[in-house]
């Protein structure tokens, strides 16, 4: 009969660079060799436990949580849990050694040891020398083998001492030189300080065969190759999950009796975790649920001025009421909390995603989803039947949220509050690099690896790329290079903080989870990740960060500035037909979420004419539509090709409003409710199991309930299949309804800007960068396109900030506000006096500093500068900052060209005091100024932009001897026609969704290009894919009403013709 066996020393691959495989790996080996249970020990973290939690309820195997800890004065110990109070205390010893150290270390001691860890077993791990060294207790004299028997005595009655009659001697025996011998001297050690033993395993991996790949981890880990690395690798395969007949051949059934016996001492469960919601938000008097319903009637009130409409009032007594009975009103009270100190400050700030489905948030402030105006579902939200914390995303201004963040530390402390962690993993590219390393690939041969792959290249076409970039996938260093590199992806590597997820506990957090020291400074960061907090069920509150409400606010603030009077959001007229049919010619570049490729295409088809078109427009362009095959559908309707029909007047309370066709999440629960007999929750359910089917299945049981429930209601089983072909789609990434409605409030707001206020709308982007599809080149080209003047970067004029200068009348305003309505706004109204011009600012001036800018704009305060001597010591410019100014031609205007300008600060010197009040006359060279190509070049190396003409411009000549139309000339050929074209590459995409194909945006000087790359092509000419800068196009124009594309059948690489123009593409997925 095999013994009874649970290991008690296992690291997972959350021990970066040492552990070779993933806690669900390690779990699911464990149950299968039968054993009682398992202890996840990750040094001196805990972030790999909820995943081996979740492995262990699925294979029904005890878990056991513990952390390994290496002593910087002392020897190895394994701490376990044995109940909620005991990992309370190891969670807090980890938050202690790593807060006390950088990002990625720890630091721990022995009067580390000497504090509260009440509950927790205590494991020694004797130093891993071979039996040969470790002395006799017969032994006498001082020799070496005498002191280190005297050392390990020293370190197990210390550790006896400190876990009295909850602490053992590790007997790891892992066919070292002599193990026999090994034993018997760690049952003297054990007899001596009375420390039982008990087996262990220090396990790794998994299986063995992963030997490979913990090697080199090792040599990765410690920055040699694993021909170098010698002493540092272990000796053997032995640290994997052993058979129960090889544990018992090897250990004596004592000691693994009593790894079970350990085991049963332990009964703690990550289940047993209970959050606890902040609870100083309420004041003196009231409860949570009486302070909710306050500030909820108080933003009704606010919301409302001319009475709550009585669905509105029903929904919001509906939410309070299951918010009340689930116990969130601490979470809702906890997010307006951050929403109203954003506010105070004047930060713009939006919730979206399905909180947006709440009537409460609304009232709150929280969201700007007007639920008189959309349909809700609050069951998207929160759900009785998933019993959840629900999951407010808020949206911050990019560059402002760092204020909230420290608001949050500031009022809860960093030991009650901290960011949620973002595992970081290997992918293709990295894996191939480091194991290149550690196998011995010289430098040159790395980069040529890294070189090969594309950012959407998986593990499966690794063989491929090597074999493309010179390498034999048939030689045993590539073989071994493939098969480690394809082991390492998804491996983690290091702990990053999420974008935003924020938890905030009641009490000590560091009791719940470890917190670190995040990278940046004043942050710290819980070791678990979004999935870890959602499988434990604790609460998360985003507070995010969106480029486009900076930009947003940055407008508004240059408008405001231009009027003399406060603009803001509730300012914008709404519905307004100019900015309709703007976006409908898909004149979209920098509006915020129409501006893809995708979505430009899909506007002059869908042609939105109204608010709730955007919030299709938005949805729709989406993988689970796409996926679903809503798309197509939905437009032939919208364009009057196909009839709308529905199969019930139920169907159409849902669908009318999309033509018949599911968009959203919320129609597709909706739907099982009215046609398939689903409760909310349950729809609810589905939702949820359609965003992961695809990674774990579990559609099919649904799949028969929505067919029953359909039929069984008069449904015809062609229209169930139909539905739920739609279902699937959205196991691709699909918007709720409430998220689009967010998101398109967005857009209309920067659209009417872009549309009414272009150069406050580029002045507005170009200081929010970086942010969106387009880089700042290209918004300036869009802009001037538009008419906006844009003057140069100027010391005697520009700001850090881009700002506006009054440019020519555009005429008088009209005279029509006495008789035009109050309730008729007019844009004429709203269009300023004068058009303004766009001055760059000194923030887009490559490298220089923001401090030297703002000294020299404050310089500037007390007087302009009449030379370049001036400015530098006026400014305290020191020669990096002046030659970055020079560059830039930011000098012009105290010295000419910028060969002048550089010459001029070469000269500037710090006078000595003796002469420094005499004049020095100094005739400079005469130098030649640039060429507009030399201009060129150096302002996109300064700027990443020009002023000068596009630098196609100048290649007109040449390229017309190509026969290479301009953009301008493309949108004039008919559909089908060959044509040829060439332009710089500013953007590929390559979605997921579109079977390998590549979107590539172009751009000359009379506009963009937008190029369609089928994968055949793209396979074929992978080299001028991803390699050019300059990149010229043959192939067939298909036009669709408004929409050209230019299909490609050869690409030509022309990048030398760039010669040194520094340009740079946003390549997306």
């Amino acid at each position: 009969m095999l013994p009874a066996y649970a290991e008690l020393h296992c690291v997972s691959n959350f021990t970066f660079l040492r552990g070779a495989s993933h806690p669900d790996e390690l779990v699911a080996r464990a149950a299968g060799l039968g054993y009682t249970a398992l202890a996840v020990t990750d040094e001196c973290s805990l972030a790999g436990v909820v995943r081996a939690h979740v492995a262990a309820r699925e294979h029904r195997l005890k878990l056991i949580v513990g952390a390994e800890f290496r002593l910087a004065d002392g020897p190895g110990i394994v701490l376990l849990a044995s109940n909620r109070d005991a990992y309370g205390n190891l969670s807090q010893l980890i938050t202690t050694a790593r807060r006390h150290s950088e990002k990625g270390s720890y630091s721990l001691q022995w009067n580390d040891l000497s504090t509260s860890l009440n509950g927790c077993l205590a494991i020694l791990i004797p130093p891993a020398l071979p039996a040969s060294t470790l002395p006799s207790p017969a032994m006498a004299g001082e020799g070496p083998g005498e002191r280190e028997w005297t050392t390990q005595l020293q370190d197990a009655t210390r550790i006896a001492e400190y876990f009295p009659r909850r602490a053992w001697l590790a007997a790891e025996l892992l066919c070292g030189p002599d193990d026999r011998k090994l034993l018997c001297e760690l049952q003297e050690l054990s007899r001596a300080s009375g420390l039982p033993l008990v087996a262990a395993g220090d396990v790794h991996m998994h299986v063995r065969s992963r030997r490979a790949l913990q090697d080199t981890l090792t040599a990765i880990r410690c920055g040699t190759t694993v021909a170098l690395a010698r002493q540092a690798l272990y000796p053997n395969a032995e640290r994997h999950l052993r058979l129960r007949v090889r544990l018992a051949q090897l250990y004596p059934p004592e000691l693994l009796a009593e790894t079970v016996h350990i085991a049963e001492r332990c009964n703690f469960s990550l289940d047993s975790l209970r959050y606890e919601y902040p609870d100083e938000l309420v004041p003196a008097g009231h409860t949570p649920a009486s302070y909710l319903r306050e500030l909820s009637e108080a933003g009704l009130r606010t919301r409302f001025a001319q009475g709550v409409p009585e669905h509105v009032r029903k929904l919001v007594e509906r939410e309070l009421a299951l918010i009340a009975e689930l116990g969130y009103e601490p979470y809702f009270l906890t997010v307006c909390d951050i929403v109203t100190f954003a506010k105070s400050r004047g930060i713009l700030c939006q919730g979206r995603g399905s909180a947006a489905n709440s009537a409460v948030c609304y009232a709150l402030g929280i969201t700007a989803v007007d639920p008189a105006r959309m349909s809700m579902l609050f069951e998207r939200f929160i759900s009785k039947e998933r019993n959840e914390p629900p999951d407010i995303d808020v949206d911050f201004e990019h560059q402002r949220r760092e204020e909230v963040i420290q608001y949050l530390y500031r009022k809860y402390g960093r030991d009650r509050a901290a960011l949620t962690a973002t595992v970081i993993t290997y992918r293709p590219r990295s894996a191939l690099r480091d194991v290149g390393k550690a196998l011995g690939l010289d430098l040159q041969q790395i980069a040529r690896l890294s070189q090969s792959l594309a950012w959407w290249d998986g593990g499966k076409v690794l063989a491929q790329r090597l074999s493309e970039a010179g390498f034999d996938p048939a030689s045993r260093l590539i073989a071994n290079l493939l098969a480690l590199a394809a082991t390492l992806l998804g491996f983690p590597r290091h702990l990053s903080q999420h974008t935003g997820g924020f938890v905030i506990a009641r009490g000590l957090l560091s009791r719940l989870a470890p917190i670190e020291n995040a990278a940046m400074p004043e942050r710290s960061v819980i070791e678990w990740d979004k999935d870890d907090l959602d499988a434990l069920g604790l609460l998360k509150v985003d507070v995010l960060a969106l480029g486009m409400l900076s930009a947003i606010r940055r407008a508004f603030e240059l408008i405001s500035q231009r009027r003399g009077a406060p603009f803001g959001m509730a300012d914008v007229p709404p519905e307004d037909p100019r900015v309709y049919e703007m976006i409908q010619r898909a004149d979209t570049v920098g509006v915020f979420q129409i501006e893809s490729r995708a979505q430009m295409s899909m506007l002059p088809r869908l042609k939105p004419a109204n608010f709730y078109d955007l919030v299709i427009e938005v949805a729709i362009v989406r993988p689970g539509p796409i996926q679903g095959g809503m798309v197509h559908p939905y437009l032939r309707r919208r364009q009057g090709l196909e009839p709308v029909t529905y199969p019930s007047e139920a169907v159409r309370s849902v669908l009318s409003r999309t033509l018949g066709v599911p968009i959203f999440q919320e129609q597709v629960m909706q739907l099982a409710v009215v046609a398939a007999g689903f409760t909310p929750g349950e729809s609810d359910q589905l939702r949820r199991s359609m965003a992961a089917w695809r990674r774990k299945g579990g559609l099919e049981h649904f799949e028969q309930r929505l067919t029953s429930g359909m039929l069984s209601r008069g449904y015809r089983r062609e229209f169930a299949a139909q539905i739920y072909q739609q279902i699937l789609g959205f196991g691709e990434y699909g918007f709720p309804e409430s998220h689009s409605a967010s998101f398109a409030l967005l857009v209309y707001v920067s659209a009417w800007i872009k549309c009414h206020e272009p150069a406050a709308f580029l002045a507005a982007l170009l200081n929010s960068q970086p942010m969106g599809f387009y880089a700042p080149a290209q918004l300036l080209q869009d802009a001037r396109r538009h008419g906006v003047t844009v003057l140069p970067v100027d010391v005697t004029s520009s700001a850090w900030d881009c700002t506006l200068e009054e440019g020519e009348a555009r005429g008088e305003r009209r005279e029509a506000k006495k008789n035009t309505r109050a309730s008729e706004p007019s844009s004429s109204l709203l269009s300023p006096l004068s058009s303004p011009t766009v001055r760059l600012g000194l923030r887009m001036i490559g490298g220089l500093a923001e401090a030297a800018a703002q000294r020299l704009v404050t310089a500037r305060e007390s007087g302009n500068f009449t030379s370049i001597d001036e400015l530098a010591r006026r400014a305290a410019l020191d020669r990096r900052a002046l030659n970055q100014l020079a560059a830039a031609g930011a000098l012009a205007a105290l010295s000419g060209h910028r060969r002048i300008a550089h010459w001029q600060v070469a000269g500037v010197e710090q006078p000595v005091a003796l002469f420094r009040d005499v004049p020095l006359v100094e005739t400079p060279p005469d130098f030649t100024a640039p060429s507009e190509g030399e201009d060129l070049v150096a302002d996109y190396a300064s700027l990443g932009l020009t002023l000068g003409r596009h630098p196609l411009a100048l290649l007109r000549p040449r390229l017309r001897r190509m026969r290479l139309s301009t953009a301008a000339e493309l949108r004039r050929f008919p559909h089908g026609r060959l044509a040829r074209a060439a332009g710089i590459v500013i953007g590929r995409q390559r979605p997921d969704t579109a079977s390998g194909v590549v979107f590539v945006t172009l751009e000359d000087e009379t506009g963009s290009i937008n190029v369609i790359v089928w994968r055949d092509v793209g396979e074929a000419q992978r080299r001028e894919l991803l390699g050019s800068r300059l990149l010229a196009v043959h192939g067939v124009l298909e036009r669709q009403g408004e929409v050209v594309h230019l299909i490609a059948r050869r690409l030509v690489d022309h990048s030398v013709l760039l010669g040194k123009l520094a340009t740079s593409s946003r390549d997306f997925h």
